[in-house]
């Protein structure tokens, strides 16, 4: 494979980016009154504005040239066509399947797997029903009034972040939590306030050996048979979303209630799967179909539309040519909606864990940078804590604003003060505030000469700092479905340009491995074996203190 850092479309964009590094977005506006109408497009109900980037037709036209030379058109086909492209697991890479909304088959080694989906999505739908209109009980009899997931990773930031995004949908008789952290107090603390007579436990371990997940599904199952006083009581208060039903079996919770899936679905792609089941608990069936009907929406739209005028490949691109032209590090996600909290959380695991890749495709160590640092946090509150970076600070640093056009709770004017700032800080960061307006503001304010000599160079802001700004009509379940599929498929574009496999995560399973040697020195009895001298240190430490406290 030959290195795309050498190819003549990624010079051209380094030549490219010294030309244009220095051109403010002022002068770029006043230059072309028709920027917003040419660097925006609308796609699945959402409105993405690209117009406030340090990019010009030529930028565009160069990116676009780089895709082509990465052959991303093609990479998008051999994803939907079910090829291996997942090269180091030897996987094919499906998740559009678990959404397709088609009467047409998705092909995996010539054999559809669509019957296979509708199968577990029926199950879905048999079980949610089931649990929402009070015909599953628990085994003293009483109807199910809360639903504790148990997983972690992909197995609980995909299903906790839609089920947030989606409570305006929830049933109010039927509350989901989610617990991830091995740190029993993550448990202990949902636990309090639980009935083990109405709860339902869902764990989520494809192969039901994940290490967190089984300790905190081990202690709820002992809550729960310390209460119930029997351990058949496990069959009607646990099921599971995994592959190993012999496992499953022996923790005592019915095969029959086991959803499968696959191993062409990422743990990080997996909410559309059985993953997501506490979703449809959560919101119901009809709700959760919508969901899957807005990432078709999304993938229909990435498969078969050209790529200048691709939502996810434009996202895509733009975080290259920041990344890699212009030295970029950090990307934030900036959600002016209460609902989309955890979206920050979840887009890291989704980028970070894709495409934080040191070697290509084919195992060659990268001459370039991959995998920009993913963060954010719920406008306003991001403005009272980290935004001063972003408009003062010495790095670049580059974000996207989403929003809806109506909220779900129109109290007073909040929505529109809420929309005020959406606009008003991507324009703030966008112009900034030159030294001349500095001055006329301190003026008009009436300070002394020295004292505003002093303050001005604070009050200057130097602004050229990009965004994108993405508009929801509104944030039902089709519309998350087509935002979240959006920023799975921009992930993708990144991973193709940058030669990379977005879909394995060999640097997650080192610290596993050694946190299972470690755990068995950690015995009382037990010796340490043979660590550095930091490790040793700590290990000593632990247990020394563990022994005089306990």
């Amino acid at each position: 494979m030959n290195s795309i850092d050498k190819s003549s479309e990624w010079l051209a964009l380094k030549r490219h980016w010294s030309e244009i590094e220095y051109r403010h977005m002022r002068e770029l506006f006043a230059e072309d009154s028709a920027r917003f109408d040419r660097m925006s497009l609308q796609a699945c109900g959402i409105l993405l504005d690209y117009s406030k980037n340090r990019a010009t037709s030529e930028t565009m036209g160069l990116l676009m040239d780089l895709a082509e030379r990465a052959d991303l058109a093609a990479w998008i086909r051999r994803m939907f066509s079910g090829e291996r492209i997942n090269n180091t697991e030897g996987r094919a890479v499906l998740h559009v399947a678990l959404r397709s909304c088609s009467d047409e088959p998705v092909l995996l080694d010539g054999e559809d797997v669509m019957p296979q989906v509708r199968a577990v999505l029926a199950q879905m739908k048999d079980f949610s029903n089931a649990v929402r209109d009070g015909d599953w009980l628990g085994y003293t009899g009483y109807r199910i009034t809360d639903v504790v997931n148990i997983g972690i990773g992909g197995s609980n930031l995909g299903p906790l972040m839609v089920a947030e995004a989606l409570r305006h949908y929830q049933d109010p008789g039927l509350n989901v939590h989610f617990v991830s952290n091995v740190d029993a107090t993550h448990l202990v603390e949902t636990l309090k306030s639980l009935n083990p007579e109405t709860t339902l436990f869902i764990v989520a371990s494809k192969t039901f050996t994940t290490q967190e997940t089984l300790a905190n599904a081990k202690a709820a199952r002992r809550w729960c048979i310390e209460a119930l006083k029997d351990e058949s009581a496990v069959a009607r208060h646990f099921v599971a979303v995994s592959t190993n039903a012999a496992e499953v079996a022996a923790f005592g919770i019915d095969t029959g209630n086991m959803f499968g899936f696959w191993d062409w679905v990422g743990g990080r792609y997996s909410l559309w799967s059985a993953i997501g089941l506490p979703i449809a608990l959560a919101i119901g069936m009809p709700n959760f179909m919508q969901l899957l009907q807005g990432a078709y929406d999304m993938d229909c739209h990435f498969r078969d539309s050209k790529l200048s005028e691709n939502m996810p490949v434009i996202m895509g691109l733009l975080g290259v040519w920041y990344h890699n032209f212009g030295g970029v590090r950090t990307h934030a996600i900036l959600p002016y909606d209460q609902y989309l909290r955890h979206l920050p959380a979840y887009l890291q695991q989704a980028d970070m864990e894709s495409n934080g890749k040191r070697v290509s495709r084919d195992g060659q160590q990268l001459s370039y940078t991959t995998g920009p640092v993913v963060w954010g946090a719920a406008g306003t509150d991001g403005q009272h804590a980290f935004y001063q970076l972003i408009h003062q600070g010495t790095q670049l640093v580059t974000s996207d604003f989403i929003a809806s056009v109506h909220s779900h709770n129109e109290l007073g004017d909040q929505h529109l003060k809420l929309m005020a700032n959406f606009f008003a800080q991507t324009e703030a960061l966008m112009k900034g505030r030159t030294e001349d307006e500095a001055m006329a503001e301190l003026v008009n304010a009436g300070l002394a000469e020295e004292a505003l000599a002093a303050l001005l160079p604070h009050k200057v802001f130097p602004g050229n700092r990009p965004t994108n700004s993405l508009l929801l009509d509104r944030l039902t379940p089709q519309r998350l479905g087509s935002l979240i599929a959006l920023y799975e498929h921009k992930i993708f574009v990144q991973g193709i340009v940058w030669q990379i496999n977005s879909f394995d995560q060999w640097g997650v399973e080192l610290g596993k491995q050694l946190a299972g040697v470690v755990l068995g020195e950690l015995s009382e009895e037990a010796d340490v074996g043979r660590h550095d001298a930091s490790t040793n240190g700590l290990l000593a430490y632990f247990k020394q203190n563990r022994l005089r406290h306990s």
